[in-house]
């Protein structure tokens, strides 16, 4: 069963956060990674722009 991951993501100063992930290729072995980092919504956005 999955867990709700959305319930754990707001704090109690009413910032939300988002769960981001990002696949990259390994600079190593050229396979391909996910990079997963919890972060506020405002940085986010700039984040998946990368």
């Amino acid at each position: 069963m999955a867990k709700k991951a959305v319930a754990t993501l707001h704090s109690k100063d009413g910032r939300a956060y988002t769960k981001v992930i990002k696949m990259c290729k390994s600079p190593k072995t050229g396979a391909y990674m996910f990079e997963e980092k919890v972060m506020l919504n405002d940085e986010a956005k700039a984040y998946a722009k990368q």
